[in-house]
């Protein structure tokens, strides 16, 4: 059994055939990617891993697992079937991020292509398969709960992997991020969340669901998904860096076909983009490399209602300052509502009245489901920012 101590869960445990997937060069090469991408720039202590990310999925996962298996012993055939399962959990848990390129999103967005198939591609090798062969697990399995292709067989698993509400990668990372960063508005009431789980029915099938004693956790849990969107994945430096990013590695990649290759795809991370950037000559590498902000805040906007106003500033600026200026919208699913009666995304409350959906359940689920926006102007270093900001000011004021 080989314990590794972590911040957030404190000893997280494998066994050696575990250990072992977690040595071999594709999973070690997490170690080497940072999980909040760009953001220590904004939050200097953010320079925690994917690599630790993925143990912390395992953690919360297991924590999941063996709560669900205590409130619900009949959900298991036999000990073996709960072992294989489990086996089964704990190997995509540690793999669901193993396809993330360099800088994450920014890095999908240069060479068009998701990570969901780099993973496909990774499962695929043989170092890989012969570690998940020793832990007992197929890897089209991992793939399916990880990418969804093949369609799963168990939707519970699937949820706890790669679900849209409650997996245990947004359980780990959330908790990871607010620490890293130390927003406690991200932090959420973990215990209390997952001692609720539990296996519900809905429509005919096994899904993930939460007592109706626990949706005041339900609720934490989807507010610090908000805050955190709000104070660090969509923090205005966060973007303005990205921007930047994008700009350095078409610089760098020229020709991003050349990393379609998995054996070349892999040879890249966090810090062989920094030394390719190192001597590259162009602006966007200058400005990565001395944190030189190009990109400069002129006004955002981060109600529904903004997106008039938010519209009318951008043309205002572009009016004025011509290409100098960037609109940036973000927007997220904080939490994701049926959108028929027959969808059974939303997680399910059990109530007296049987298993409802989250927001039925909770007001402040059902006001906060849906998308938000975060909506942001910028302009370029050199502009004059305070006239920017001067424009916009004028076109939010209130018309008498």
């Amino acid at each position: 059994m080989k314990r590794i101590f972590d911040p957030i869960h404190h000893f997280i445990e494998l066994d050696d055939a575990e250990a072992a997937l977690l040595d071999t060069a594709p999973l070690q090469r997490m170690r080497r990617l940072r999980q909040l991408g760009l953001a220590y720039l904004a939050f200097p202590a953010a320079e925690h891993s994917r690599f630790t990310h993925a143990l912390g999925a395992l953690a919360v996962g297991e924590r999941v697992f063996s709560s669900l298996r205590e409130h619900d012993p009949d959900a298991f055939s036999s000990d073996r079937e709960y072992r294989e399962r489990r086996r089964l959990l704990r190997a995509s848990l540690l793999l669901h991020d193993v396809g993330h390129g360099p800088f994450s999103h920014a890095c999908e967005d240069v060479l068009g292509v998701r990570h969901e198939t780099r993973t496909a591609a990774i499962l695929a090798l043989p170092e890989v398969r012969g570690a998940l062969d020793r832990i007992g697990v197929d890897a089209v399995d991992v793939a399916s709960l990880v990418t969804g292709t093949p369609a799963p067989s168990d939707p519970v698993l699937k949820e706890l992997v790669s679900g849209p509400n409650l997996d245990a990668d947004r359980m780990d990372y959330l908790l990871r991020d607010a620490y890293f960063t130390g927003v406690t508005s991200g932090r959420y009431d973990a215990e209390q969340l997952i001692g609720a789980l539990r296996t519900v029915e809905r429509d005919g099938r096994r899904t993930l669901g939460v007592d109706g004693r626990g949706v005041v956790a339900l609720e934490s849990f989807v507010l610090a998904r908000y805050m955190m969107f709000a104070t660090v994945y969509f923090h205005h430096t966060t973007r303005s860096f990205e921007r930047v990013l994008q700009d350095a590695l078409r610089e760098i990649w020229t020709d991003p076909r050349l990393l379609d290759p998995i054996e070349e795809y892999l040879a890249w991370d966090d810090f062989r983009v920094f030394d390719a950037l190192r001597s590259a000559p162009g602006e966007a590498a200058g400005a990565l490399r001395d944190r030189r902000i190009l990109w400069v805040l002129a006004a955002e906007f981060n109600a529904e209602g903004d997106l008039g106003r938010y519209e009318a500033c951008a043309a205002a600026l572009r009016e004025r300052f011509g290409d100098a200026v960037w609109a940036d919208e973000q927007q997220q699913l904080l939490h994701r509502l049926p959108l028929d009666p027959a969808d059974a995304r939303s997680v399910g409350v059990t109530t007296r009245a049987g298993v409802v959906g989250a927001a039925d359940a909770s007001d402040l689920i059902a006001r906060l489901s849906g998308r938000a926006y975060w909506r942001k102007i910028f302009v370029r270093r050199g502009a004059d920012v305070a006239e920017a900001r001067r424009i916009c000011n004028e076109v939010m004021r209130p018309q008498p």
